[in-house]
């Protein structure tokens, strides 16, 4: 019997952690598909014995300004629609610095005037896939297409730009398409660029939500997985002993360790000031206690700043740096790429650590899987990093409307109260992991371990189907 060939599109690094890092692949070959990675990253997937062919070239400048114009017109419209101004707090500045970013700026702005409302919008998304087909990358994707006849396109992220041209000349061809959504707090920020024919969600809740803000895209169209960034949690062959994990990472066995979790700069620019104020509530704590309590610290693996330097020094004697293991290809943010080894690092990162502290990430779903309550800071520092920057706009985020009661984490709304809470959670969190579970099992498919095995479940519906049409099985 011949197997059935898919192309694992990578438009960028973010895919490679639940795809290229994971079981994902061994899974599907073992449903007798032929796996072969569509790979624009600068990782070499040939070196993990994977069959990937690069993806060669980028999308046209106009393109890029059309999904601008999509995004900044999309955000208004769901402030229109739902009659909710949070939209617009997922807008960034752009720059103006140069006469070039000007000109991008003004045409941008031109773009999103023009196409305002729902059907201005559709007509951007039909423009993005118009203004890719002229491009040499489109010529590109096809011709690959058409030599290497995969039966399936699987898009690792939602997001990019440079995943249109490929997808789009899928379409062209008569191959069926899908997406992942790669995150939870996703879809709220218009960030779907690419139109695929079928899509892959974390959830139910999921699942509405993308129907909510994308009406248009057919229900049956959606198949409800689970991420597989979770998995690796449940492998018991990636766990370390505490005294192995100690002794790499320099940590006290005679300690029990706090992790404190920071955030990239944009989402918490005074990180910093948080960590020395839960480092000076540990000294407090620390003088009553019989077994010492430090810090274990994971910095954002995409942060690579110097703004934590002060706070590690004067707190060295209780924080200990246990840097993400991640790859700089480049010097920008997104050039970061994970590595296979930082998955391990992660998760004995919790297994060894007593709790977590940070401000709003999803590394609650990670503690609570492994039994670990959750603490969010949730107070505004003196001598604020940014102006417009305030916890109230951070926990005002769409995303954070899935908790269902929001007594799933341990709040802390002042610095004075950080050894109190941290006091009572060391001493019994029972009820917070159960209710943080439950919001991760609303958010996620249960049980998390599978979200592999029914992708490809999926998939094979999709692609084992006699007929199918775009969006839809018939």
């Amino acid at each position: 019997m011949k197997s059935k060939k898919i192309f694992i599109l990578l438009p960028d690094g973010v895919g490679l952690r639940n795809f290229a890092f994971s079981s994902f692949v061994e899974i599907g070959e073992q449903m007798g598909w032929e796996v072969v990675f569509w790979n624009q990253t600068p990782f070499d997937l040939t070196e993990f014995g994977y069959n990937e062919i690069k993806l060669q070239g980028k999308p046209r400048a106009y393109t890029d300004l059309l999904k601008r114009a999509k995004i900044s017109a999309e955000l208004d419209y769901f402030e229109e629609k739902f009659n909710d101004s949070v939209y617009q707090t997922y807008k960034f500045p752009s720059s103006n610095r140069s006469i070039n970013s000007k000109i991008k700026n003004a045409i941008v702005s031109q773009l999103k005037i023009s196409h305002r409302g729902e059907k201005g919008i559709q007509k951007l998304r039909k423009k993005l896939k118009a203004s890719e087909r002229k491009s040499d990358f489109y010529q590109h994707c096809k011709d690959v297409l058409e030599k290497e006849k995969p039966n399936f396109i699987f898009c690792t992220n939602q997001r990019p730009v440079n995943a249109i041209a490929p997808l789009t000349a899928a379409q062209d061809l008569g191959i069926p398409t899908s997406t992942f959504i790669f995150s939870w707090d996703n879809l709220p920020k218009a960030t779907l660029i690419v139109e695929p024919d079928f899509y892959f969600v974390w959830s139910e809740y999921m699942k509405k939500e993308l129907i909510n803000y994308y009406p248009q895209i057919n229900s049956d169209s959606i198949f409800i997985t689970g991420s597989p960034q979770f998995e690796p949690h449940f492998n018991l062959k990636l766990r370390k002993t505490k005294e192995d994990f100690f002794e790499e990472n320099n940590l006290d066995l005679t300690k029990e360790y706090i992790c404190f979790s920071g955030d990239d700069k944009t989402t918490s620019p005074n990180d910093p000031d948080y960590l020395r104020d839960v480092s000076k509530a540990i000294q407090i704590l620390n003088k009553n206690r019989e077994t010492k309590l430090g810090i274990l610290f994971r910095r954002c693996p995409v942060d690579f700043s110097d703004r934590y330097d002060e706070t590690l020094e004067n707190f060295k004697d209780l924080i200990v740096p246990v840097e993400p293991i991640w790859e700089q290809i480049g010097r920008d943010w997104n050039s970061a790429l994970p590595t296979r080894e930082d998955i391990g690092l992660q998760i004995n990162t919790i297994l060894h650590s007593t709790a977590v502290i940070n401000l709003g990430s999803s590394m609650v779903f990670d503690f609570a899987i492994l039994d670990k309550p959750c603490m969010y800071l949730k107070y505004n520092v003196e001598n604020k990093q940014k102006e417009n920057w305030s916890v109230e706009k951070i926990y005002d985020f769409v995303h954070f409307r899935s908790m269902p009661s929001g007594k799933e984490v341990i709040w802390l709304k002042s610095k004075e109260e950080i050894a109190q809470k941290l006091k009572a959670a060391l001493e019994d969190t029972t009820e917070e992991v159960e209710r943080a579970k439950f919001w991760f099992d609303t958010i996620n498919q249960f049980p998390a371990e599978r979200a592999s095995e029914r992708i490809w479940d999926s998939i094979n519906e999709i692609v084992d189907s006699q007929h199918y049409e775009a969006g839809k099985i018939i």
